[in-house]
């Protein structure tokens, strides 16, 4: 009788043990589950703004931080004139023309389209900073100016015109609502909260609706590396100095933004 006692006795205690552990092998499983679902990325959130996800319930840009006046690339925004040679200056009729748009900064191949909740974000940060003073250009579409105008080439001298947006540089980061939670969070961020590595660069505009900037007639001096570079390009875009900073074997002239017909 006492052995089937102690018998019976070890029986029961073995299943309570079992049944202490069952809770915890349910944790263990759930845990891998939830995990699966997994935080959006940085990269994640820039996607899926970009795409205008049906799993966002909104997406911002956050601005941080902003600079105004800030000069945009360099560019060449008429064909070259060749004055090589020639021991006199060249009376010269130039076509110039330039387009300025809104402009973001962020990963590769990344575009916003104004219907996107994104890109309805980026006006509406623009009309932050719009002023009685400035006034921004804060959609995708692009405004410029075209126009003719006639000035001088150098002897020996190559010329052209060179153009400069000025533009506000507003930076910050994005703000992700998605409509489902993700490991235990609806609100995500790119790069990450409180970064100012998001640009969004409007440009400004004149009160006649003209881009403001810096337009200048750029001389450069035949023969020298500057020219042949150029004259090798065949009117193809490429990098150049920006206003007074071409070297010796250059003259630039500015050109009052005045002087720029209205678009």
């Amino acid at each position: 009788m006492t052995r089937t006692s102690r018998k019976g006795h070890h029986r029961s205690k073995k299943k309570r043990i079992v049944m202490a552990m069952a809770p915890v092998a349910a944790i263990a499983v759930a845990v891998p589950l939830m995990n699966q679902a997994g935080a959006a990325t940085p990269s994640e959130v820039t996607r899926d703004c970009a795409q205008n996800s049906p799993k966002l319930e909104n997406c911002e840009f956050v601005d941080v931080q902003f600079k105004r006046d800030n000069l945009g690339p360099n560019q060449r925004v008429s064909t070259i004139t060749d004055n090589c040679g020639s021991t006199s200056a060249l009376s010269k009729s130039f076509s110039v023309s330039a387009s300025v748009t809104r402009s973001i900064t962020l990963e590769d191949g990344f575009t916003a389209s104004a219907d996107s909740k994104l890109g309805n974000s980026f006006f509406e940060i623009g009309a932050k900073f719009n002023t009685t003073e400035i006034n921004l250009k804060r959609d995708d579409t692009g405004t410029g100016f075209d126009f003719s105008r006639t000035d001088t080439v150098k002897p020996n001298h190559i010329g052209f015109f060179m153009w400069s947006e000025k533009r506000t540089d507003v930076s910050g980061f994005l703000k992700a609502t998605y409509k489902d939670e993700q490991d235990g969070q609806k609100v995500f961020f790119s790069p990450s909260e409180g970064a100012t590595t998001v640009h969004v660069f409007y440009p400004q505009l004149l009160k006649n609706g003209t881009p403001d900037g810096r337009l200048w007639l750029r001389n450069v001096e035949c023969g020298t590396p500057q020219a042949n570079g150029l004259q090798n390009s065949e009117n193809s875009s490429r990098a150049e100095p920006g206003f007074g900073q071409g070297g010796a074997n250059v003259t630039d002239v500015e050109i009052p933004v005045t002087e720029i017909p209205a678009a």
